[in-house]
């Protein structure tokens, strides 16, 4: 497979064999090493054969290989002609990401950080099985499957203000309860405000440089601002959700009539029975995490304001913006000058809707959609925008994060004997987790440099750099 250079960010794949559009890369010489050595590129190219897609088969910066679709891959398909496949979404349905900033300043912050990471880590549930304090019976967990955060705001668990500032309002009005099956059901009753592990995780942090003052200014943040960071997903409920479907599609893989290059690819057509009732059921799973990540960080402000013994005025912690990253969704694009409704995939891959577009919210519709993209745990994070170019050439898409350059068992083998903990917190890094495995697997070094993959965004212009962010607390699962 031959990469042909259309710009020093942006790489061709040749649309050939069964190809239906060509494969399109975001990526720079620099990150080229890491992104050839696993299958992805062959995996972008697979998704190019997929029925009633449309323009390309894309793919970020941070992409590595993933189940069917890579991991940082773009893909829209016809909404009359095209298909859904569930590993084009993946298994952490609405997986995510939830930036707010308070009132303080690092500065006065401190003294108090070894204390607040203990309390955080005392207080916010981690780590695999954990459960929250949120105890649902299956009539409750029916209604947060299809309410979404509205259910938790409705609680008190959050504010209402924080709806305006959750992609799709925190509740895909798709969702439909009845899609989901019983087992996944069960799974979701008792993990609603739980953070999960592997590479979820809570930061304390720091803006540590703002690029772009104008929108940094309508965000709300600002050089030396204390931030808090959270990212987790739809925990067990959303995992059985697509174990469930993939199941089901499976069996019903002929009556596609078409080769799939990987059975991992296995779909439905998006208006048949079956790509309906998945459309509903990974709804309600992109539901229950955005009210899970509402929960998770309410619980967040009350440890704050507790250990810190002062007021929600004083704390002034107000979210800026939540972004799933695991999602398909019906949209509406111009392709090729024509405005079509589209089925967007994004798989490790995050929304980044321009200035104006009407689905950013009224308060950021002047500069763009907030764009979060989360790094390693020892080293920063990004607050980006959406642009114009990125609604005309990527479906309003860019990065999620760093990207993984090393498997979980890889970099356990290459950390082995050394003290992770005690090197971040040389850094200035203050790190609390569960797991025996858990820092050596998610080990700064075994994801790609974060602030490179930006670069390429940036660069591309899908996305524009708005401020840098780093870690003082992390909790990790």
């Amino acid at each position: 497979m031959r990469l042909i250079e259309k710009s020093p960010y942006c790489y061709e794949i040749a649309q050939e064999g069964n190809m239906r559009v060509p494969g399109r890369i975001y990526t720079s010489k620099a990150l080229m090493p890491g992104m050839e050595a696993d299958q992805s590129l062959k995996q972008v190219a697979n998704v190019a054969t997929l029925p009633g897609i449309v323009k390309a088969s894309m793919a970020m910066p941070d992409i590595h290989w993933g189940y069917g679709f890579s991991i940082g891959g773009v893909a829209a398909f016809d909404w009359q002609d095209g298909v859904i496949s569930p590993g084009g979404v993946g298994y952490d349905i609405n997986c995510g990401v939830r930036l707010a900033a308070t009132s303080l300043d690092m500065d006065s912050l401190q003294p108090y950080l070894d204390k607040i990471a203990d309390a955080l880590y005392q207080g916010i549930p981690c780590g695999v099985g954990s459960t929250g304090f949120v105890k649902l019976n299956q009539k409750e967990a029916k209604r947060v499957l299809e309410q979404g955060s509205r259910w938790a705001a409705s609680r008190g668990l959050g504010a209402d203000s924080d709806l305006e500032h959750t992609e799709e309002y925190g509740c895909m009005d798709a969702a439909d309860s009845e899609a989901v099956s019983e087992r996944a059901l069960q799974r979701g009753l008792k993990q609603l405000g739980t953070l999960g592990s592997g590479n979820h995780f809570l930061e304390i942090g720091v803006v540590e440089e703002v690029y772009e003052p104008e929108t940094a200014g309508v965000y709300g943040l600002a050089e030396g601002q204390v931030t808090v960071f959270l990212h987790s997903g739809s925990r067990g409920l959303g995992y059985q959700v697509c174990d469930d479907y993939l199941a089901r599609m499976t069996k019903k893989s002929k009556d596609l009539g078409i080769e799939l290059p990987d059975r991992q690819l296995v779909c439905s057509w998006i208006n048949s029975k079956m790509g309906k009732e998945y459309y509903s059921a990974m709804a309600c799973a992109a539901n229950y995490a955005w009210a899970n990540r509402q929960i998770l960080m309410h619980q967040a402000e009350e440890v704050l304001l507790k250990t810190l013994s002062m007021g929600p005025r004083d704390l002034g912690m107000r979210l800026i913006y939540d972004v799933c990253h695991n999602i398909a969704k019906k949209e509406t694009h111009v392709v090729d000058g024509v405005s079509r409704a589209l089925c967007v995939h994004r798989k490790g891959a995050t929304r980044a809707f321009a200035p104006g577009h009407p689905d950013v919210c009224s308060a950021y519709r002047k500069v763009g959609q907030p764009v979060l993209v989360p790094g390693d745990m020892g080293t920063c994070s990004y607050v980006l925008a959406g642009t114009e170019k990125a609604m005309e050439e990527t479906f309003g898409s860019t990065c999620h994060g760093a990207g993984r350059v090393m498997s979980r068992t890889q970099a356990k083998k290459a950390v082995k004997g050394r003290s992770i903990h005690r090197e971040l917190l040389d850094k200035g890094i203050r790190v609390k987790w569960t797991g025996r495995t858990t820092l050596a697997e998610e080990v700064p070094e075994a994801y790609k440099n974060v602030s490179e993959v930006v670069e390429v965004v940036h660069g591309a212009g899908i996305s524009q750099k708005v401020a840098r962010l780093r870690p003082v607390v992390v909790v990790k699962g």
